[in-house]
């Protein structure tokens, strides 16, 4: 069931979104073809949420103003699947806390979807409008090929769909499927998608990466992580590890200190603002 919550303050969540450009950057587009993961620079930049701290999250001008300010050379989403099937864009498993509405996602079908419409923070900088949620099909559409993309499957029950969608789009090495459990990059790996597996600092105290390098294409580390189990990550043979949810120019530095290869933010323009401090130590082999 939808509820309905009590609209407050609503004036300035249905302005005119403010799109302004950091550094005069233009969108990050290589070539004619499809961009793929092999087009990524040495050191990435991922736009979390579309960058959290300085866009609605995962919305679609939201990450439009990402792409168009070019701070970050990948746009991650998360997706969850409505009851007939359909893969949208939305984090948390209810409406509550980034809609107008209440009650759970799964609950909705494509049709009821039609009528969300998302609730921006007063607190992030310049003005945004409310409008729907996204499809998954709608952001692959507007993004696929122009900008590397990751979404994270939070419905396991997805991945067919979601796998289904990245291939008639040709897009299997342009976007990255998230999730933190490896059975489920497993799965994906088996699709012919590029897996990517998060952990936890808790998690990755316990956890032997290596373990995985057969069938995960990036390893998503959280940034808090002691950093032995960073550095063993790095080592861990997977391609690409990658650290979250770094917010601070000193989170990126360490991280990129430590080996990591790729920075998943909430606030890219800012990061884009400080340049790195110190020699990376560059702790791969």
């Amino acid at each position: 069931m939808v509820t309905w919550i009590a609209l407050t303050g609503l004036a300035s969540a249905a302005s005119v979104v403010s799109l302004t450009l950091v550094g005069g950057a233009t969108p990050l587009e290589w070539g004619a073809g499809p961009l793929t993961v092999d087009s990524l620079p040495h050191v990435t930049y991922v736009a979390h949420r579309g960058g959290a701290r300085e866009v609605p999250e995962n919305s679609m001008s939201g990450l439009m103003a990402a792409y168009e300010r070019g701070t970050a050379q990948v746009l991650d989403f998360d997706t969850r699947m409505l009851r007939d099937g359909t893969p949208v864009v939305m984090h948390d498993p209810t409406l509550n806390r980034t809609t107008f509405l209440g009650g759970e996602v799964r609950g909705l079908d494509g049709r009821e979807w039609q009528g969300v419409r998302l609730r921006p923070r007063d607190s992030l900088p310049g003005s945004w409008r409310s409008e729907r949620p996204p499809t998954v099909a709608e952001v692959l559409d507007r993004f696929g090929g122009r900008i590397v993309l990751m979404l994270e499957a939070k419905d396991p029950r997805s991945l067919g769909r979601l796998a289904a969608l990245i291939r008639a789009r040709g897009l299997t090495r342009s976007v990255f499927v998230n999730s933190n459990d490896p059975e489920v990059a497993r799965r994906t790996h088996r699709l012919g998608l590029l897996s990517q597996l998060w952990r936890s600092a808790e998690q990755l105290r316990r956890d032997r990466p290596e373990r995985w390098r057969s069938y995960v294409d990036l390893l998503d580390v959280d940034h808090r992580a002691r950093d032995a189990d960073l550095v063993r990550a790095v080592r861990s043979g997977i391609p690409r590890v990658w650290a979250h949810t770094v917010l601070t120019p000193a989170q990126r530095d360490r991280a990129l200190a430590l080996g990591c290869d790729g920075i998943i933010t909430d606030a890219p323009g800012r990061l884009a603002r400080h340049p790195v401090r110190g020699a990376q130590r560059g702790a791969r082999p």
